[in-house]
């Protein structure tokens, strides 16, 4: 079972995402996955929100934001957040893992700078699998991974996942049934 980081840890992390997100944001970021009104999404590690919040508008009301951490300041900052923009289509999840979600819900799955972090990255890939829809991309991106060799062999490993499209920023990987 992981274990969340230091709260001050957070809360540096947070403060440093607010100027990296001024001058990179999350929403060119999104605009490759092609959410689209109505569409579920999971943002497994959402940390402080920066991808929750532009999922759920992008999303729309009929769509609905998973957000999944296992740091409670997160869930608190992205429920703040939440309230604080009046986005009735976000949930929060405190857990390392597991989802709660039922099979085959979700249309996406945000997997961002969080998969080097799990020291059971088979398990989780497995739960991202399993509440993924058929169709369901699997969107993914980890600054500290190499890039073709590590990412590609990692999500693809054990045949869960294949390739469908490289973006600028993110790799998108699709179910394999």
């Amino acid at each position: 079972m992981d274990k969340p980081t230091g709260n001050f840890d957070f809360k540096l992390m947070a403060f440093w995402f607010i100027f990296r997100d001024m001058f990179l944001p999350r929403e060119n970021v999104l605009l490759e996955v092609g959410i689209k009104p109505g569409f579920s999404i999971l943002d497994y590690g959402c940390g402080p929100g920066s991808y929750t919040i532009i999922a759920a508008k992008l999303a729309g009301e009929r769509g609905k934001v998973y957000a999944l951490d296992i740091h409670p300041l997160a869930i608190q900052q992205v429920k703040n957040m939440s309230e604080k923009k009046k986005l009735a289509n976000v949930e929060t999840i405190l857990s390392d893992c597991a989802t709660g979600l039922p099979d085959q819900s979700v249309d996406v799955v945000l997997l961002y700078d969080t998969l080097h972090l799990l020291s059971e990255q088979d398990v989780a890939l497995a739960e991202l699998h399993r509440v993924l829809k058929p169709d369901g991309i699997l969107s993914f991106n980890d600054h500290h991974m190499k890039e073709e060799s590590e990412i590609i062999s990692r999500i693809t490993g054990k045949s869960l996942f294949k390739l469908s499209e490289k973006g600028k920023r993110v790799y998108n990987f699709v179910k394999v049934h």
